[in-house]
């Protein structure tokens, strides 16, 4: 069986078989233990580990944070998972006993952030996103599969942090989880759940039970974003009044707090230009929510002098370009909402609709498209990370930040360019002189 079927189609009636043949050999192993309790692989505690001290010598960082910092010949340290010390080779002291990796001729930039994911988990055989037109009790916390074939293969492209979202074909499909592609445990891979709310406000769930029009998916939308707001006010209410009514707890409801208090963002499955439209004057102009236009596609950009002046963050892709035959040219998503003043602008790779691991190769052909190198290279690390509420501990190379760094043979947006080592929290998941990479 391949390593793909292994980790990602390994349905469930295969394992419970498992399990009762192990059960049925062992009531006829001779003098076999009968009170032993089963062991299961993987479910042994991983032993808690602190990286050893590193000091990372390169030719080149570039930190892409607020300051636009890069630093020829420079070193960074890494201690107890974080960036204690970047700088000039000439004025950074390498401490004793600290292990010292030299890539003389490489770059050093932070880990990328995937901000519109299906298959961060590794498989999604345990998750039915089309059960209902709205799943607001919907959740993907429990589908993480650490060190799956899709979480390695990731790690060979320099992902360290993805948005793991249901699917697109229903108008709510539930609320994603926001992971660490380097976590070898649940625990270690998941980093804030929930991560973000998914929304699809159309292109996907007009095919839901025979057909829904725009007029009903946005309807359907609203009353059901609408019974949360509600129900949010009302638990407001009661916490800053104690003699207002406190209302009965909800389980379903109850997790959109965090959605209206602002505390995590809506990713938004939205495209051309009636669609984006809907996101922007509904999810964030009516009901106030912290907007990811994801997507953004085909003549969505039209929309690009309006959506610069809003506290909306926009991430293209995957397909980042299109013909439009009004203008007989070809359109690069993220040079077109560039040219008309969108700032916040990122790109995903809608995986696995692209491999996770091309999120630089997709940066690539924006600027083939128009878009520029520098602003590109922030689209797959620091503007994702401000946008899922990320980047004070990722998403740019900084002191104190959580070292989820990566070492490339050259500029990252060049395609000869290649991921030689991918870290998350100061422990190297992926080292390409350990091996050829499996394809």
């Amino acid at each position: 069986m391949s390593q793909w079927s292994r980790d990602t189609a390994w349905p469930r009636w295969r394992a419970a078989l498992a399990v009762a043949l192990t059960g049925a050999l062992a009531s006829f192993s001779v003098g076999a233990e009968r009170t032993a309790a089963p062991i299961t692989p993987g479910s042994a505690p991983r032993p808690q580990t602190t990286p050893a001290p590193l000091a990372l010598r390169v030719a080149k960082v570039v930190a892409l944070d607020d300051r636009d910092t890069v630093i020829n010949n420079a070193v960074v340290l890494v201690r107890d998972g974080r960036i204690v010390e970047l700088g000039p080779a000439s004025k950074v002291t390498v401490p004793d006993g600290c292990r010292v990796l030299d890539f003389p001729e490489h770059w050093l930039i932070p880990g990328l952030v995937e901000a519109h994911n299906h298959q961060a988990s590794g498989g999604w055989g345990d998750l039915n996103d089309m059960v209902y037109q709205a799943n607001p009790g919907l959740d993907t916390r429990s589908v993480p599969q650490p060190d799956a074939y899709w979480n390695e293969t990731s790690r060979w492209g320099g992902v360290t942090t993805a948005i793991m979202i249901p699917g697109s074909g229903t108008n709510i499909s539930g609320f994603g989880t926001l992971v660490n592609i380097g976590g070898h445990t649940p625990d270690e891979m998941i980093l804030r759940a929930p991560g973000s709310l998914k929304i699809a406000q159309a292109g996907n769930p007009e095919w839901y039970f025979g057909g829904n029009g725009r007029m009903f998916m946005n309807w359907n939308t609203r009353q059901t974003l609408t019974k949360a707001r509600d129900y949010n006010a009302a638990w407001e209410r009661a916490e800053s009044d104690p003699n207002a009514p406190r209302p009965a707890f909800d389980p379903i409801w109850h997790t959109f707090r965090d959605l209206f208090q602002l505390k995590i963002p809506v990713t938004v499955h939205t495209q051309i230009y009636q669609v984006v439209h809907a996101t922007v004057f509904m999810v964030h102009g009516e009901f106030g929510l912290r907007t990811i236009l994801d997507h953004s596609e085909f003549d969505g950009w039209k929309l690009g002098p309006i959506v610069k002046d809003l506290d909306i963050w926009t991430v293209c892709g995957p397909r980042n370009y299109h013909y439009d035959s009004l203008g007989r040219r070809f359109i690069g998503y993220t040079a077109a909402y560039w040219a008309h003043g969108v700032r916040r602008i990122g790109i995903n790779t809608d995986s696995p609709v692209l491999p996770q691991n091309q999120l630089s190769t997709q940066a690539a052909i924006n600027c083939w498209f128009g878009f520029l190198p520098y602003p590109a290279l922030k689209a797959v690390t620091a503007v994702p990370a401000q946008a899922l509420g990320t980047y004070d501990e990722r998403g740019s190379v900084e002191n104190g930040k959580i070292a989820d760094l990566t070492i490339w043979t050259g500029d990252p947006l060049d395609p000869r360019s290649a991921c030689v080592l991918t870290m998350t929290g100061g422990e190297i998941v992926y080292d390409a002189s350990q091996g050829v990479r499996r394809f």
